[in-house]
């Protein structure tokens, strides 16, 4: 039976919230979200499925969080596709798509995409709370056929595989997160920023930019944006020396260019200040060390090896950044290695 949860202390989305313990119901729901697709689970008595989030009213992009509280399958086959791309990454447990042959798994690191034209499994574990995206395939087409200036005659399709950690796919991961924690803290007027179709747009071009599709190669020659030689030289100054003190004056020696349009191009062309840049450069690289070393054992030894000097304050931004904190990754990462600490 579908049922709408009442307002709590807890903080809650503004637009949709459901809780729902029977198979029928809970299939229904999401596929008023995200179209028509099969639901099936060992233990059907078990479902405590939960639903909350947003609609983005300029594109019609649904974002929130979805579990479903036992093991299930959702089945999607070509002949009856979803009417949207399905971008989910889980803040806990884990999930796992079949689709082409393969099989994809996806965690706190690595995302997934399940394109709509596509028959494919997906099989989600009954711990795994994920947030999750449905983006209108009409939202997504008319976007790209704006980037390549020219009508979009074949469905785009994704890989399905998302970095969560690194490059690209991990900073409009970041782009997500910050979007959800604006609509989870803010009352019930948002600030107009995040209300507007330019942030839409932007989250959505974001996506075709930064994950491989049928239309990359196309993309690139259009899409591709270079930095002006001042502010590729800023960027390598920093994330050269971000083992050592850096101060705004260094960085703007470093371009020779006035404090204004230093700021004007980061803000233009990365989204961030300068500083903002070097601090989530030295976070990424810390996540980097604790994900990818196997022996690490001291988290403060590789944050101040990074130029990080207040601790307290690291873990907070860390946790704010990429929703854990350091010991939870490096738990989380001793787990999936085996390694017992």
């Amino acid at each position: 039976m579908v049922s709408q949860m009442q307002p709590t202390s807890e903080r809650r989305f503004p637009d949709m919230r459901t809780a729902i313990s029977d198979m029928d119901g809970a299939r229904d729901w999401m596929a008023s979200i995200c179209g028509p697709h099969g639901l099936r689970a060992t233990r059907p008595e078990r479902l405590n499925f939960h639903q909350s989030g947003t609609v983005l009213h300029s594109t019609a992009t649904t974002i929130g969080y979805v579990e479903y509280g036992t093991d299930v399958t959702i089945a999607v086959r070509s002949e009856s596709p979803l009417n949207c791309y399905s971008v989910s990454l889980p803040v806990c447990g884990q999930q796992e798509l079949s689709a082409h042959g393969q099989l994809w798994l996806s965690d706190r690191d690595r995302g997934l995409i399940v394109s709509p034209q596509e028959s494919q499994d997906l099989d989600i574990a009954g711990d795994c709370r994920k947030i999750h995206l449905a983006i209108p395939r009409a939202a997504l087409q008319r976007v790209l056929q704006t980037l390549l200036q020219r009508p979009v005659d074949t469905h785009i399709v994704f890989h399905p595989d998302m970095d969560a950690v690194t490059g690209d796919q991990a900073s409009w991961w970041r782009m997500v997160k910050l979007l959800i924690s604006e609509l989870e803290l803010s009352g019930p007027i948002l600030p107009p920023f995040y209300l507007s179709g330019d942030f839409e747009l932007t989250l959505l071009k974001g996506l075709l930019l930064s994950q491989p599709h049928n239309y990359s190669e196309q993309l690139a020659g259009r899409a591709a944006k270079t930095p002006p030689h001042y502010l590729t030289k800023a960027r390598q100054f920093i994330e050269n020396n971000a083992r050592d003190p850096l101060a705004l004056e260094d960085i703007e020696r470093c371009a020779g260019v006035s404090r204004f349009k230093l700021f004007e191009g980061f803000r233009e062309y990365f989204g961030c200040t300068p500083m903002g840049y070097l601090k989530q450069y030295r976070l990424e690289a810390v996540r980097r060390e604790i994900i990818g070393d196997g022996s690490l054992r001291s988290i403060s030894s590789a944050a101040m090896g990074w130029g990080i000097s207040h601790l307290g304050r690291f873990s907070t931004e860390y946790k704010a950044l990429f929703g854990e904190s350091p010991s939870d990754t490096l738990k989380r990462n001793a787990k999936k290695s085996g390694i017992k600490r």
